[in-house]
């Protein structure tokens, strides 16, 4: 049997370490994709985990993970970095002829203009998380050079579907970190509320991140933490998911995609990150600043639950599949570098 090569995942900005035994917790998206695609290709690969904040090493599920020094003198067929596109040049300089990727799901701050010249010089690639997040990031380092950039969707579970579970129509849901526009979300909620006096807002927080919202209005229940199938039956009871934000843009938004995979709607600011890219009809794209649409969508959907689904490229078998290709490729064009050189 041919030996499984080995693939190290190097996150240098994970706020603690993560592994298999922590996926129902309230991992943030980015962790929880690592470890669902890891999983996903732990029959094709040997997958090391090299993180920010771990003290020692561990073994779950087949795949072990390190102190983040340690990917320095790791011995990898190839190798992708989570979101630093510095810890990826750097490494570059310790793994000279190792392949790398840089997997980002965030958007570059501005004073990260010198990461395309870099990221080219160094031969490193980029994935990201969603079409437009491959276009911001192309938009983003302008006429200067780049390397090659991609994108592959993060992924939901392949049997994330609807049930019977009966949906409650006053009942919206806000389900990410108060960093991501949750004082906008909060103040909007009370302006609907005026207007429509039976609403309840629960707001279910990861907690990886403090972040002051201000004062909770009437009406909204803090839920603190959930684990991830809690989460999802929250889900299933709200009307919508609320997120009527304006200035937080999602790179991909996971946990949109989440709700609609269940059947749950979702009320986002259109044009903003990967939201249209992610939320397809139903109305779900508005103008969240309009007071009167957002009222106007809300009473629609108490009035007749619409029909939403996710793409099937979302799925973690396709997103699965999409890695295999890239890793492979990866490998194929090491291997094509390799005899080049030899011919030489």
């Amino acid at each position: 049997m041919t030996p499984r090569l080995v693939i190290g995942i190097v996150d240098p900005c994970c706020p603690s370490g993560y592994g298999a035994g922590t996926l129902a917790t309230g991992l943030g998206g980015t962790e929880a994709t690592v470890l669902n695609v890891v999983g996903a290709l732990t029959g094709s690969f040997r997958f090391q985990l090299f993180q920010n904040r771990r003290t020692e090493a561990s073994q779950a599920a087949g795949v072990a993970a390190f102190p983040l020094a340690e990917a320095d003198r790791a011995d990898c067929a190839a190798m992708v970095v989570i979101n630093s596109w510095k810890a990826a040049c750097r490494l570059r300089t310790r793994h000279p002829d190792v392949p790398i990727t840089l997997w980002l799901h965030i958007f570059p701050g501005r004073h990260n203009r010198a990461m395309g010249a870099a990221l080219r010089d160094h031969g490193i690639d980029v994935v990201c998380v969603s079409q437009s997040h491959a276009d911001a990031l192309v938009a983003f380092l302008g006429d200067g050079p780049k390397p090659r950039i991609g994108h592959i969707w993060n992924c939901i579970a392949d049997d994330l579907a609807p049930d019977a579970t009966p949906r409650d129509p006053d009942l919206l849901l806000y389900a990410s970190s108060p960093h991501k526009g949750l004082a906008e979300v909060l103040a909007r909620f009370a302006a609907l509320r005026d207007r429509m006096p039976g609403l309840r807002l629960e707001v279910a927080d990861p907690g990886y991140l403090r972040w002051e919202v201000g004062e909770i209005p009437a009406g909204v229940t803090m839920l603190g933490r959930l684990d991830h199938p809690a989460l999802i039956d929250r889900m299933r009871c709200a009307l919508c998911l609320f997120y009527p934000q304006t200035t937080f843009r999602e790179t991909f938004g996971l946990v949109l995609a989440e709700a609609n995979a269940v059947g749950t709607p979702v009320l986002a600011q259109a044009g903003l990150g990967a939201n249209d890219e992610v939320l397809r009809g139903a109305g779900q794209c508005r103008d969240v600043s309009d007071p009167d649409l957002v009222e106007q969508q809300v009473r629609a959907w108490q009035a007749r639950a619409p029909a939403v689904s996710v793409l099937a490229g979302f799925r973690l078998a396709a997103v699965a599949d999409r890695w295999a290709g890239h890793l492979g490729g990866l490998l194929d064009r090491d291997t094509d570098a390799r005899m080049s050189a030899h011919a030489r």
